[in-house]
């Protein structure tokens, strides 16, 4: 009885509230790490970002002014990671806060001698426990830079880390996943990762990765799906664990893509 209601209440909104086909079609031809997608694919984010669109409030900060296109653009990237999962991975918050540009954010934190320090950083983006997603609209609407960079993305695998509790890299795996085999591999990727900012060396991620186990499965997870061939050839382990976890293999879209126009 629940899951017909809750179908039934899709239904109704995707009847009520339809993305206009001009708009669609504007965001997808910006949206280029989508490439690839079979048409039924396109038709389930379609469906998402409706019903996410009206499940979640977006609001503009400092003065912005949110368009139906920038709302459009915010959902497809925010339900690419859901597209074979489900929506209720959001259900816990209501949410999204976009400012103009990058934003501060007032932080504390303790020290080893229990010194409470006050700091202030430059943000494109964070997501609170059970609270709002915050974006600058100017990094949103980043989408062809070649770093591999998305910040929807990144901050909406924080979200699904949260489901959980507090961000550390571990979200809730599915039931044919093995915990174990997750750690053991995040682990030690991890590990190489931060020796190799720590040496300097050539990254094929953002070295951002490296502050923390939680920075680094959202940085994965953005590249998972911006530049998913390279994160394939060099993170083949943890590709496999991403590929599991959100039930997609970007990689071999791609590359189908690229074999069909030779």
């Amino acid at each position: 009885m629940i899951w017909s209601l809750k179908n039934w209440q899709r239904h109704a909104i995707l009847q009520r509230e339809p993305i206009t086909e001009a708009i669609w079609r504007d965001v997808l031809a910006r949206l280029h790490f989508l490439r690839g997608l079979t048409q039924s694919e396109i038709t389930q984010l379609r469906q998402w970002a409706t019903i996410f669109l009206h499940d979640k409030h977006i609001n503009g900060a400092q003065g912005l002014t949110i368009t139906e296109e920038m709302r459009v653009t915010i959902a497809a990237q925010a339900c690419i990671l859901i597209l074979k999962l489900d929506l209720d991975y959001y259900h816990d918050w209501l949410e999204i806060i976009v400012y103009p540009g990058k934003f501060i954010l007032d932080h504390e934190y303790t020290d080893e001698q229990g010194i409470v320090h006050a700091v202030q950083m430059v943000a494109s983006g964070e997501s609170w426990l059970a609270g709002p997603v915050i974006l600058s609209w100017e990094d949103v609407a980043d989408t062809d830079n070649k770093r591999g960079y998305n910040v929807v993305i990144h901050e909406f695998a924080h979200k699904l880390d949260m489901l959980n509790g507090a961000a550390n890299g571990f979200p809730p795996l599915h039931r044919n996943m093995d915990p174990q085999a997750w750690t053991a591999i995040f682990s030690e990727a991890f590990e190489v990762f931060c020796e190799q900012v720590e040496r300097a060396d050539e990254w094929v991620i953002d070295p951002y990765a490296a502050t923390s186990p939680a920075e680094f499965f959202a940085v994965l997870s953005e590249a998972f799906f911006v530049k998913p061939c390279e994160i394939k050839q060099f993170f083949p382990r943890v590709y496999q664990q991403l590929a599991a976890f959100y039930q997609q293999d970007p990689a071999m879209r791609w590359t189908t893509e690229e074999v069909a126009y030779e």
